[in-house]
């Protein structure tokens, strides 16, 4: 499946259905077919995933500090920063616009 994010206030962001589960369940969304992000859960969301990127950052930082150290950093060699910052410009214009952010509709 692939997720596509839409707003009437910017373009839509596409994800794999694993990306889009990952930010869906950062978020607290349960990941599904459609679904729906409103202009007030909008600044718990962004918060959410800044929250999660830098805990993801601080865990790489570690295993680059420690390379024979195990840390588990979940994910590919993307950091979620870079994953998430398409998703959270949507996010952030479409709340300036009072847009709701919707996928599978």
């Amino acid at each position: 499946m692939i997720y596509k994010f839409k707003s009437q206030a910017d373009a839509d962001v596409i994800m794999f259905q694993a990306n889009g589960d990952q930010m869906l369940t950062i978020i607290g969304k349960e990941p599904s077919a459609q679904g729906i992000i409103t202009v007030a859960q909008v600044p718990a969301a962004i918060a959410a995933l800044e929250a999660a990127i830098e805990v993801h950052e601080v865990a790489e930082a570690k295993r680059r500090e420690n390379p024979g150290r195990v840390v588990e950093v979940e994910g590919d060699s993307v950091m979620l920063r870079q994953r998430a910052a398409p998703f959270i410009d949507l996010l952030r214009t479409s709340a300036q616009a009072g847009k709701d952010v919707v996928w599978g509709v």
